[in-house]
């Protein structure tokens, strides 16, 4: 039976040498679990995953097979930072799946916020099964569980979408961060040598920015939203002191301006910027009126359709960190 409690002696991972040992010590035991074996992971590119699949390529290289699965609902230059990353600089053996189209496909027409989770999640499983059954020789899942997702979900991390998996497809799992806490995870992830942008991603939905395009998703309106949030992330990132989450979203609604003199509908980008210590509770930070001003300009003048720019204040609770 596994044990998801968090042995009492072990240290916490705080400093780079702490962080070397841990690497060290889950080498050997990787080593040991999967011998001459090929593993499977689903490489989102958050800072779970990608932790996961550089202790794994440094234990057992490339016997370690990579899924990286683009949904279409990424933000804006991650698929390339993945591909870029583990395969040409970490030389992972990683598979890219474009996905785009199929996944834009089911969604479309789609508003209700639940069911779009659901087509994404169960869509996901789809994909990644058929990408594992072209596989030969595949006997263990890794998985990027860290110990908040046992105390909240149990031992399998069910929002990475490979909980899922058929019976017959019958890997044994491989959770090598699954004592760690996010701020440890970060630690480990920097002595391995990942890029800061991958280190300290912020969180990230697992419908991604599927329930941050209120509403039905259309193709231009996510677009928009990729470009405007790319914008929000660049300038709040030149500030000295960053709130815990930054982005934007835009509703499906239509506010009216004026173009060449003729007014116009277009689109309105909310954004959003929260505090917090445990997403239970959540405030807004100041944000400069100069910078807002810049991510405002910069969104109206190089973002098509969007004429209007909002800053969301509201405090959770009542209001959700997300939109959806």
């Amino acid at each position: 039976m596994q044990n998801n409690h968090r042995p009492e002696d072990m240290q916490r991972i705080t400093t780079a040498a702490l962080a070397e040992a841990f690497i060290d010590e889950q080498i050997k035991l990787l080593k040991e679990q999967i011998g001459g074996k090929k593993v499977l992971l689903a490489l989102s590119g958050g800072v779970d995953s990608s932790v996961v699949a550089a202790l794994l390529i440094k234990a057992v290289g490339k016997q370690l097979v990579c899924v990286h699965v683009n949904h279409g609902l990424l933000r804006k230059g991650e698929p390339e930072q993945v591909v870029r990353v583990f395969r040409e600089e970490l030389g992972a053996n990683l598979i890219y799946v474009d996905a785009v189209d199929r996944f834009l496909d089911k969604l479309e027409g789609v508003a209700d916020p639940e069911k779009k989770r659901k087509i994404i999640g169960a869509e996901f499983i789809r994909v990644f099964e058929e990408e594992a059954r072209k596989l030969d020789d595949i006997e263990f899942l890794a998985q990027g569980t860290i110990y908040p997702d046992i105390l909240e979900s149990g031992p399998v991390k069910a929002h990475h979408n490979v909980g899922g998996l058929p019976d017959d497809l019958k890997f044994e799992l491989v959770e090598p961060i699954k004592f760690l806490y996010k701020d440890e995870v970060r630690v480990v992830g920097k002595a391995l040598g990942l890029p800061d942008g991958m280190v300290y991603r912020q969180p990230f939905p697992g419908p991604g920015l599927g329930v941050r395009c209120v509403g039905a998703i259309t193709c231009d309106r996510l677009e928009a939203l990729r470009e405007a949030d790319a914008i929000v992330r660049e300038e709040i990132e030149k500030l000295d002191q960053t709130p815990w989450q930054y982005f934007c979203a835009i509703p499906d609604v239509k506010s009216t301006g004026i173009k060449d003199g003729k007014r116009y509908m277009g689109w309105v980008v909310v954004i959003r910027t929260v505090n917090t210590v445990d997403a239970v509770t959540a405030t807004v930070p100041e944000i400069p009126f100069k910078t807002l001003c810049t991510i405002r300009d910069r969104i109206i003048a190089s973002v098509p359709g969007v004429n209007r720019v909002a800053w969301d204040i509201s405090e959770k609770p009542v209001s959700t960190i997300e939109w959806e």
